[in-house]
């Protein structure tokens, strides 16, 4: 047998005095797919980093094509033939389309001719990007955006192609076009490791997998046989406010409408963001809004929120019409709202950031008083104190109350973030993806907690999610956007088998529409977990 083309031996990676991994083994033959799932915080993401030489190993060693380059310079890596796609955006906004993969061909520069084939090369596998090759980066939507960034990677041509969450806030149709582009790469020879959450999408794409947990490998084989192991494939973060074998509680009665947008329309330049949008949500009733990336969404929450001004149209909170208020006084009266990036204090701990989110409500806020230490400020720190305890307990945290937010993995994050909101009693909550980052277990999770969260406060629930099985485990009812409008609203089944929905957002691969879902990971047909019929298959 051949050497493989990846070796990681013992690998051990510390940011400062806290160390991420600890002695991992890795092993990658050319031609290859492997799979790099976990926990979030369980280290996927720096172990490729270790391996483009972004970060540099405090013991082990990486080897790749036979020889050593533990700690090797990265530039020198890329001229190997290690290229890296990060997670997020790994654009450059302010630059075109074909500036920026001229950019990412910088290894071509001095061969003008091989640089431009290269880069229409790049373009060829995205006919999207390649029609509007001018238009600067910054303007498109999420989904072009990650396109862009596989292509940057495919530039130059990689041996090794390291992929940091392929799938990361994309809608459904758009994953499926990535999953076909990343198909023909290794068709054609390319090694690829890819970091996912999704185990369904990863069993569409490798045949093996390689499980990690608090930095270090818990599993490694066949992709298949992770799907029975529950003991990885737990939710690690959030199971203590899971709520698997519990039956299932009917959804309280809905109350009187928490929030009416009437005719919301934003446009930015010649670009209609939001075009004429009516949105009725009721108290106790969650409404799940998808669209495919640049839809609007975002905007919409924006404009819900007060974070933007809408161009026309209205914005009632109960009967108040809040309209000309902005964010901080929408927030005073009951609009809460959470971003695609949890925005927590880094520097406080998890009580501390609920503490935080309790501050309009604490009855004592004299600085002297608190100074001084004077019976009214320590009776209003007892009261906060005790609140955070309950928040605390509810969402399952007990055992990160004291670690700093700086420390948490994304899926606690936004554990917290949710508590955070639960925090401000608001009337309304805006959830910005919610899911998004989260591994496979954590998200489908998630549902059963928004519905208790529902439930404890009888707030309306407005999310924008890209994951279509949450959406179905958690939503009363769903809206589709497309160009800034509404296309479809009603009951989830309706929405996703809605033609037009279909067409736009979700598409006919139904691996891409079920990255969670306990349903689809047990085996049974994807479709009937999305509410969608395989026949178009």
């Amino acid at each position: 047998m051949s050497a493989p083309l990846l070796r990681c031996e013992a690998v051990d990676v510390s940011y400062g005095p806290v160390q991420v991994l600890f002695g991992v083994d890795l092993e990658v033959d050319e031609g290859e797919i492997v799979a790099l799932l976990g926990t979030n915080g369980a280290g996927k993401s720096t172990l490729l980093r270790a391996v483009c030489g972004l970060n540099r190993p405090s013991r082990g060693s990486i080897t790749y094509d036979g020889a050593d380059v533990t700690g090797a310079d990265p530039t020198d890596l890329a001229r190997r033939g290690i290229g890296f796609m990060p997670g997020g955006r790994g654009v450059f906004g302010g630059l075109s389309i074909a500036e920026n993969l001229r950019m990412a061909g910088w290894l071509l520069r001095d061969d003008p001719a091989a640089l431009d084939a290269a880069v229409e090369r790049s373009l060829s596998l995205f006919p999207a990007l390649a029609e509007r090759s001018s238009t600067q980066a910054a303007l498109l939507s999420g989904g072009q955006q990650q396109m862009l960034a596989l292509a940057n990677a495919l530039v130059n041509r990689p041996r090794l192609l390291l992929l940091d969450e392929l799938s990361l806030g994309l809608a459904p149709i758009v994953v499926a076009e990535l999953l076909d582009v990343v198909a023909r790469l290794t068709a054609g020879g390319t090694t690829v490791v890819l970091v996912e959450q999704s185990v369904n999408i990863a069993l569409e794409l490798a045949e093996r997998a390689v499980f990690m947990e608090k930095g270090e490998v818990r599993f490694t084989g066949p992709t298949a046989d992770l799907l029975g192991r529950d003991d990885l494939l737990r939710s690690v973060f959030i199971g203590a406010a899971a709520t698997d074998g519990e039956p299932p509680r009917p959804a309280p009665a809905l109350g009187r409408p928490a929030l009416t947008a009437t005719g919301l329309t934003k446009s930015f330049g010649g670009l209609r963001a939001v075009d004429q949008v009516d949105l009725e949500v009721r108290a106790g009733e969650i409404v799940g809004i998808i669209g495919p990336n640049g839809a609007g969404k975002t905007t919409l929450l924006d404009l819900l929120a007060g974070s933007l001004r809408a161009d026309r149209g209205r914005v009632l909170l109960g009967e108040e019409d809040v309209s000309e208020l902005g964010a901080a006084e929408r927030a005073v009266r009951g609009i809460a709202r959470s971003f695609q990036d949890a925005r927590l204090f880094p520097g406080l701990t998890v009580e501390e950031n609920l503490a935080v989110a309790l501050e309009r409500f604490t009855v004592s806020r004299d600085l002297a008083a608190a100074a001084l230490r004077l019976p009214a400020s320590v009776l209003s720190e007892a009261l906060a104190a005790r609140q955070v305890e309950v928040l605390v307990a509810a969402l399952g945290l007990r055992a990160f109350g004291d670690k700093f937010a700086s420390e948490l993995s994304t899926g606690s994050r936004r554990v917290v973030e949710l508590g955070s909101l639960v925090a401000q009693q608001g009337e309304v909550l805006l959830l910005d993806e919610p899911g998004a980052g989260l591994a496979q277990r954590e998200t489908e999770a998630m549902a059963p907690l928004l519905r208790r969260l529902r439930d404890a406060t009888g707030a309306a629930v407005v999310v924008v999610e890209h994951d279509v099985p949450l959406l179905i485990a958690a939503c009363d009812r769903l809206v589709a956007m497309e160009l800034g409008r509404v296309i479809a609203d009603g009951t989830p089944a309706e929405v996703v088998a809605d033609p037009a929905v279909v067409g736009s957002y979700l598409g006919t691969r139904d691996v891409a529409v079920a990255r969670s879902g306990a349903g689809a990971a047990a085996g049974q047909p994807r479709g009937v977990r999305t509410g969608r019929s395989t026949a178009s298959k």
